[in-house]
Parts: structure tokens; C-alpha cells; sequence
């Protein structure tokens, strides 16, 4: 219990960082007023008398990302916060998640139709929205209540306030999937403490509320019920100061602790294991804890470990190496390289094939090319890290006039 106290994180109200192209559509004579009020339904706001809130509205889809979406949070962040009325800024979601991610069957169908280019501007359009947040100049409450995956966490975790419920459910699970934890995730996730990011990134492990209350992912956290009661307060605020924003969640949180059973309570298993330098030698460490312990969790990890794409693995943990000494604009630079190589197929097709085996036809069969960690070379994960080259722009930030914090 000790150890799970020093983890709790400290209220940092007054820190600025707590971690850390439009879609192109054909010109026409006359505006595609459908198009906009699509838009516009697929990301409400709320006016409040010193506040806005952008809410997430594809309760069907798990309120998961497409490029217009993206692109309409950024310019809506950008005009919130150049609005001298607007003390602060909110984001929530419609229905039973928050935001589940990028749209990967969109982007699935896509590449089917080799339509990579509007795959290429979904990255970059949310990368932006992503580098936007962590670098915003005004206090920032993402309520995370319910399903928090992928980039769902990319456009909330940056942000100065994260909170959230008992119904709350975080995951990066892109590696089963055959592709990589993006839209920032090796700048949060290599900051968690130990090496709880490799084995959360590895093995896509969710937690709940209080466990991202415990690690450090959130804030603030709360019972479901009361989150109409914290809106209605922070809707009444006047104010642009972080820490009268912060007494206002405050005052509507909860004291936990993880439960017995928590994965947190195998933070010691976790850094002996996960602080390995190669994903067999994790494997390896996890198969010789499990043969002395006996202990099923050693087991599930591995079987997680081995149902995941060989490949991503390999890049994957390479690239929460990198984040730990990297800033956000590095980190989302080097992941829009790797997610950029990933959809176009050079190496592996175990995106598609990842997206096909778990939400497509939903065999949970996906065949990964290669099948095996031992087939995976060096040559090939370096692949994923080189610089684009000349015939493809990089992540372009503004890094010039929004600093990044380390």
C-alpha cells in the first residue's frame, strides 16, 4: 500500500503540461452545407458563461475519430483560445465512451481502396489537434467517462485536467491490432512509472479509473453519478485560474486505492520483466517469473504478448524507448513516420490484417506477416523509424510559436 501512495499522483494545477490540413474535398461553386452540419453533429458545443465544451458525438461508433472531426477540434481549440471571454476549455463524449480512438475501419476501407493519401491526412490532421492540446494556453478538463482508448487518450491526456469515473475504461491495444501506440503514446505512456508504459503498450492491458488516478494518467476521479454535478459546477466558473478549476473537480473527488487484484500491485514483476531490452527477453522473463510463481498473471501476459503482431511489437517498444527522452513534438513526429510506414505496406499489411481479425470479420484469427519475433529483423523495425525522405513532407508542428514541455 506503501508503494501505490508514493504513486498517487500530486495535484499540479498550475503546471502547463501534466505529461506532456482539412480533408481535402473538391471545390465547388456553391458551399456543401451537408457536409458542414455533418460536421458540426459529429462534435457539439456547449456554450457556458466562461467556458466551452466540445462534445464528442458518434455514440455508435464509440465516438471514434475521423479526419473532419479532428480537423473541427482544432480549429474550435484555436478559436477558444484566442476568445479573450473564454476562461477555460472542457471535452467530453455522447454515450458509453469517451472516444475509442482514431476511426480504424474507415481507415481500413480506405487503404482497401487505395485511398492512401486521406489515410495520410487523418494522422497529420490529428497529430496537430494532439501537439495543439499538450502546448494549449488555457486550463483544459477532459471528463474521460467511460471507454478511453488510442487516439481517444492522445486528444485528452495532454491536457491539464483528466478526469475520471468508475466507468472509465483505458487501453492502448494498437499492438494487437498490428500497429503502434500514436497520437502521442510514447510521450505519456514512457512517462508512467518504471516500465508500466512498455507493459500497458505491449500487451494493451486496460485500467480503470482509480488505476489512472494511481499511475498518474488522470487527475481526478469519481463516481458516474456525480458527473452531471461537476459540470453544472464548472459551468458556473468565471475564471482562467488552474487552481480554482482544480478546487471545483476537488471537491467532487474520491480517495482511492487500487484493489487487491489491480495490476498496479505488480509493479515490482512488471519492472523486472518489462525493463528488458528486447521483447524475447521480456517473454522470457515473464515465462521464468510464471515457472517459480505459479502466478496466472505472468501467464495472461504472455499469452497477450503472443496474440499480438510480432512486428509491432518490436516496433512498438522501441518506440516507447525513444519517448522517454523526447519531447511531445519529437514523439508525435517520429510516431507519424511509423504510422505513415505502417499504411503503406512496404514491410507488413499487419494493420489491415490486424483491423480485418478484430473489427472487420471479427475471427480474432489474424495472420501476421512476419509470424514470428524471430523473423522480425533489425533492418525492418529500423524501417519504421527512418526519416520519410524527399518525396514525403514530415509532421510539420508549430514549434516556433507553441513550445513543447520535455
Amino acid at each position: 500500500m506503501q508503494r501505490f501512495k508514493a504513486l498517487l499522483p500530486l495535484r499540479r494545477s498550475l503546471q502547463r503540461y501534466s505529461f506532456l490540413s482539412l480533408h481535402r474535398h473538391g471545390f465547388s461553386a456553391q458551399p456543401n452545407y451537408a457536409y458542414y452540419n455533418d460536421v458540426q453533429e459529429q462534435v457539439l458545443v456547449e456554450g457556458r458563461a466562461n467556458s466551452r465544451a466540445a462534445v464528442l458525438n458518434r455514440p455508435s461508433s464509440l465516438n471514434s475519430l475521423t479526419t473532419s472531426m479532428a480537423a473541427r477540434l482544432k480549429r474550435l481549440y484555436e478559436s477558444w483560445e484566442e476568445n479573450p471571454d473564454i476562461g477555460f476549455v472542457m471535452m467530453k463524449g455522447k454515450g458509453r465512451a469517451f472516444c475509442s480512438g482514431a476511426d480504424v475501419v474507415t481507415l481500413y476501407n480506405l487503404l482497401n481502396e487505395g485511398k492512401v493519401e486521406e489515410c495520410k491526412t487523418l494522422f497529420r490532421t490529428l497529430y496537430n489537434f494532439v501537439y495543439l492540446l499538450g502546448t494549449y494556453l488555457k486550463p483544459h478538463v477532459a471528463i474521460l467517462d467511460g471507454i478511453t482508448m488510442g487516439g481517444g487518450a492522445g486528444i485528452s491526456l495532454p491536457g491539464m485536467f483528466r478526469f475520471v469515473t468508475d466507468k472509465t475504461v483505458f487501453a492502448a491495444p494498437e499492438a494487437q491490432m498490428g500497429f503502434h501506440p500514436d497520437a502521442g503514446a510514447s510521450y505519456y505512456l514512457s512517462r508512467l512509472p518504471g516500465y508500466l508504459g512498455e507493459y500497458l503498450a505491449l500487451t494493451g492491458e486496460k485500467l480503470n479509473g482509480v488505476e489512472m488516478i494511481a499511475c498518474g494518467l488522470a487527475t481526478h476521479y469519481s463516481l458516474n453519478a456525480k458527473v452531471a454535478w461537476v459540470e453544472e459546477r464548472l459551468g458556473k466558473l468565471i475564471t482562467d485560474d488552474p487552481s480554482v478549476i482544480e478546487d471545483s473537480l476537488a471537491q467532487y473527488g474520491d480517495l482511492v486505492y487500487p484493489e487487491k487484484r489491480s495490476t498496479l500491485h505488480k509493479i515490482e514483476t512488471i519492472d523486472r520483466c518489462f525493463s528488458k531490452d528486447t521483447v524475447e527477453e521480456i517473454i522470457t522473463a515473464l515465462e521464468t517469473e510464471a515457472a517459480e510463481t505459479y502466478d496466472e498473471w505472468c501467464t495472461t501476459a504472455i499469452k497477450k504478448l503472443k496474440e499480438a503482431s510480432p512486428l509491432s511489437l518490436k516496433v512498438t517498444l522501441q518506440s516507447i524507448r525513444e519517448g522517454r527522452f523526447q519531447s511531445l513534438d519529437q514523439c508525435l513526429v517520429r510516431e507519424y513516420r511509423v504510422s505513415l510506414k505502417w499504411i503503406t505496406k512496404q514491410v507488413s499489411n499487419d494493420f489491415s490484417e490486424g483491423v480485418r481479425a478484430r473489427l472487420v470479420d471479427k475471427d480474432f484469427a489474424p495472420k501476421w506477416e512476419p509470424s514470428s519475433l524471430g523473423e522480425v529483423t533489425k533492418d525492418m523495425v529500423d524501417y519504421y523509424f527512418a526519416p520519410l525522405g524527399d518525396s514525403e513532407p514530415e509532421l510539420d508542428l508549430p514549434t516556433a510559436l507553441r513550445e513543447p514541455s520535455v
